[in-house]
């Protein structure tokens, strides 16, 4: 583990294009980040996770900033927003950590509608998949996908995860218990090389 694990920002230059993971800031990003997420609302709604029990009221901009801050000095999370050229396009959280003898996390993405399809998702995740299995020396990286995402089943194709299996109404997503596809990755998976470069090469 790094002795400073955030903020943390990571930054590469892939097909032509700046992207960019750093933290959501309170003040710089609420304008913009809101009307993102306003935007592809309904883009997003059917793989969004829910609370199986919603209570009143929602949480401000600031709150989640300070929140996933709060997580991410802990160690137990990286919430990264995605970049495209300076703009905000979506967010890579890498989440659930654990150390110990698990040395495991969780990722997940979503990217702004226009910019589907364009190869930034899957770069995007490896790059926060190559942090945590690189500087966090973590030892694997799962990402549990709904069967019906294909969008979603194509990016951990390029990456070349591993699939293993179906979890049973394993998450709540837009109001109800669906199940979800594990794919992952470990150090030894990788053989020597980046998550970056294995997308390189397979892509």
């Amino acid at each position: 583990m790094s002795d400073r694990p955030w903020p943390v920002a990571l930054e590469a230059e892939h097909r032509g294009r700046r992207i960019k993971l750093r933290p959501l800031r309170v003040r710089a990003d609420r304008a913009e980040f809101l009307t993102l997420r306003r935007d592809n609302a309904d883009w997003n709604r059917p793989w969004d996770s829910s609370s199986p029990h919603p209570v009143g009221g929602t949480i401000s901009f600031a709150q989640l900033v300070r929140q996933q801050d709060h997580e991410a000095k802990a160690g137990r999370m990286f919430p990264f927003a995605l970049e495209v050229d300076g703009r905000l396009a979506g967010q890579v959280h890498l989440f659930g950590i654990a150390r110990g003898a698990l040395l495991s996390a969780a990722a997940g993405y979503w990217i702004a509608k226009p910019l589907a399809g364009q190869g930034i998702t899957p770069f995007a995740l490896a790059m926060a998949m190559d942090h945590a299995l690189g500087r966090e020396g973590l030892h694997r990286v799962e990402v549990n996908i709904r069967p019906d995402n294909a969008r979603s089943l194509r990016v951990v194709a390029k990456l070349g995860m591993r699939d293993e299996g179906v979890r049973r109404a394993y998450l709540h997503i837009d109001g109800a218990w669906h199940d979800h596809r594990t794919f992952a990755l470990t150090v030894e998976d990788l053989l020597g090389e980046t998550v970056v470069d294995r997308l390189e090469r397979l892509g």
